[in-house]
């Protein structure tokens, strides 16, 4: 008896030392069991988080990219390899019905060549059916005001926006030249800032020197804004170092003896920017990385590495000459507070020399749908302009909202 008692304490024993042994097993296979139950919803869950660090990568690496190779911001800003409208001959403006102009080319350094298109007041249509390039040229002299027009980035001097303002142009008596920059339409070479103001400083000097006592004025259009502004003041400085030169051996020379006489006749800005650095940094797709820490020194560095200022803001503080803003509020490329920034500049600018009457802004307001193409399309524009150039002696309103 007492050893068969003795023989099932023992087997009793044996079991419960067996059983946090079972216990684990059990445990184990439950999370097992529930490891295989979540791994059934794994695969999305996977697949989620490789898009979320897909994306990750993707946000980090472009300011990187750009950073390596500051090149592309370059291409993307001047965006001259757009070389739109498609199928269309430069070199016969009379196919988009300009039919008293004449396409020719300058050469303003070894190895670049320029596409410009001499359109003459629509009066002079007439005797300008097959006339040659010694004809369009001697017509500067006739005492219209000639306009160098410079446009934005993006395809040629034959977009449908640049020449239907031409023809409204022409039609309100004005000779136009409409330049195609270095890398743009048929012109060679590649854009730069330096390359672009000396395609449109080029241009003006060959014009003035055929134009005699014409007026000559500069209409920059979004990037051309910064062309405008920079050539004027190269001309300004330029009038001004040979008046000094001229007069330095006749009489003392003060400074309001150089200003608006040796200044360009005029400038119109439709659509500018304060800076190119400010305008990149507006865009959509900056404004995503604006929380991103260093985002805006690099953008800074990549601007600089490409030499891209295009300082609209600094230009309009030495600029004598007289300065037309147009903007439309509902423009979707250039912000409109950036056209009202730069009139307050120029009017600042103005009052220090006491020619703020020299300032003037027209705004269009949104519900016109001009947006930033499209102010040609105001009908008044002509006027506008009529009224802006023949202002040189005589006081404007300042500001115009339409």
């Amino acid at each position: 008896m007492s050893q068969t008692f003795d023989t099932e304490n023992e087997t009793k024993t044996k079991d419960s030392k067996e059983t946090p042994g079972c216990e684990n097993k059990e445990s184990y296979c439950k999370l097992e069991t529930v490891t295989r139950e979540r791994s059934q919803y794994s695969p999305g869950l996977s697949i989620l988080k490789k898009a979320i660090l897909l994306q990750c990568i993707v946000y980090i690496s472009l300011p990187v990219i750009l950073c390596l190779f500051p090149w592309i911001l370059g291409h993307v800003v001047f965006s001259h390899w757009l070389r739109i409208p498609y199928l269309v001959d430069l070199a016969s403006p009379a196919e988009l019905s300009l039919n008293h102009t004449l396409n020719f080319y300058l050469s303003p350094e070894e190895g670049i060549s320029l596409g410009v298109w001499h359109t003459v007041p629509d009066s002079q249509w007439e005797k300008a059916q097959g006339a040659g390039p010694e004809w369009y040229s001697e017509t500067l002299g006739d005492g219209s005001p000639v306009i160098i027009y410079l446009h934005g980035n993006v395809g040629s001097r034959a977009i449908n926006h640049r020449v239907e303002l031409v023809k409204i142009l022409s039609a309100a008596g004005y000779h136009v030249l409409s330049l195609d920059y270095r890398g743009y339409g048929d012109s060679s070479g590649e854009p730069s800032e330096v390359g672009l103001t000396s395609d449109a400083l080029y241009l003006y000097q060959w014009v003035k020197t055929r134009s005699r006592t014409g007026q000559i004025c500069l209409w920059g259009h979004s990037l051309g804004t910064g062309v405008a502004t920079n050539a004027a003041v190269k001309i300004q400085e330029q009038a001004m170092e040979l008046a000094r030169e001229r007069a330095r051996d006749l009489r003392a020379v003060t400074q309001a003896d150089l200003e608006p006489s040796y200044a360009a006749d005029g400038v119109i800005l439709e659509a500018p920017y304060t800076n190119m650095e400010e305008e990149v940094a507006s865009h959509p797709l900056s404004m995503m990385y604006q929380c991103l820490p260093g985002f805006q020194s690099v953008l800074h560095h990549v601007m600089r590495s490409n030499n891209m200022v295009f300082a609209n803001d600094e230009n309009l503080k030495t600029l004598t000459t007289r300065i037309l803003f147009l903007h439309a509020e509902d423009d979707n490329v250039v912000p409109f507070y950036m056209g009202q920034k730069l009139y307050q500049i120029a009017l600042q600018a103005g009052r220090q020399r006491y020619a703020e009457d020299q300032v003037h802004m027209v705004s269009y307001s949104g519900s016109l749908g001009y947006s930033h193409n499209y102010i040609y399309l105001d009908p008044n524009l002509a006027s506008v302009v009529g009224r802006f150039l023949q202002s040189k002696n005589n006081n404007i309103a300042q500001q115009i909202v339409r």
